[in-house]
């Protein structure tokens, strides 16, 4: 690969602000608010280990030759530690986690609790940036996460009765926003799909490993239905919507840019419901939209704080 490949920044360089950060981000968003309905699609028929570990190498096999093509330049030394995190976050642990909740959890349902993710990724962009928001931050960022908690409570019959599925899909959203976090940061120095592609490209020989492993010990026989769900997880979920996704947070600012996240709840929801016959009902519609206000409300409130502490 050629070291003076122009498809790269040379050095970390924080983009101006503009709305073109806002467009991508809200792209980004649009294709990742499939995924949880398609998710819950696609373990009707597939196992998923094979669809947390399969959409990863197929995306890893567009990434690869991608790079190899434009020949980007490697990552340095703890750029290479950086995207192990990225990776570990949102090509490993995201698609994993949803995979083995959603195989119980209606999608809907798993909507309402990743709609922590904004704040969530809020939070990991504040501990990553060494920054000081108000107290108040951290207090609605605790509220949307004890709402979340409690809607997931509620629906499980109490406290003493959460599901594995509510714990998987919480474990999922800490997974994301680390690597939402990271990767933004990281999308200003290699670029916004090379960060995903080189995360994906680090994960390969884990998540090869495990689809195989997943092939062994169930076949897939799904439909072509549920074939298609899994296709778009593997292109669109896992690869190219995280091309506008980190551009949109590369461009920035990333709190500003991440509030566009608010709405993928919402479209994961009416996606189930007009996709999947999901019943909507009051408790999910409450639910989510008290996180999604807390959220919402946590990351302006960041954007009103002082400024980063210096380093």
């Amino acid at each position: 690969m050629n070291p003076n490949s122009s498809a790269t920044l040379e050095k970390p360089a924080v983009l101006p602000a503009s709305r073109a950060g806002l467009a991508w981000g809200l792209l980004g968003v649009l294709a990742f608010s499939f995924t949880v309905p398609f998710t819950r699609v696609a373990v009707g028929g597939l196992s998923p280990l094979f669809i947390g570990s399969g959409r990863a190498v197929i995306a890893a096999a567009l990434a690869i030759p991608a790079l190899a093509i434009t020949r980007q330049r490697f990552p340095t030394g703890v750029q290479w530690i950086r995207l192990a995190v990225v990776a570990g976050g949102i090509v490993i642990g995201f698609p994993l986690l949803t995979s083995f909740a959603l195989t119980t959890a209606p999608a809907s349902h798993g909507a309402v609790v990743i709609a922590l993710l904004p704040a969530a990724t809020a939070v990991m962009a504040v501990i990553r940036g060494k920054e000081r928001p108000p107290i108040s931050f951290w207090v609605l960022a605790a509220v949307g996460s004890i709402v979340a908690i409690g809607f997931a409570a509620l629906q499980g019959g109490g406290l003493a009765h959460l599901t594995s599925s509510d714990l998987l899909l919480f474990a999922a959203v800490l997974a994301a926003s680390i690597g939402y976090a990271e990767g933004g940061l990281l999308a200003r120095e290699l670029g916004a799909w090379q960060t995903v592609s080189w995360a994906l490209a680090i994960a390969s020989p884990l998540m090869l490993g495990l689809t195989i492993t997943a092939l062994a010990q169930q076949p897939p026989s799904g439909t072509p239905i549920e074939w298609a769900a899994f296709t778009y997880l593997a292109v669109v979920s896992m690869f190219l919507g995280f091309f506008a996704w980190y551009r949109g947070l590369a461009i920035g600012p990333m709190a500003q840019v991440s509030q566009v996240q608010l709405t993928q709840p919402v479209l994961s929801i009416l996606w189930a419901a007009f996709l999947l016959h999901e019943q909507l009902t009051w408790a999910t519609i409450l639910g989510g939209t008290a996180v999604v206000l807390c959220a919402g409300v946590a990351v302006r409130l960041r954007l009103a704080g002082p400024a980063p502490a210096p380093r």
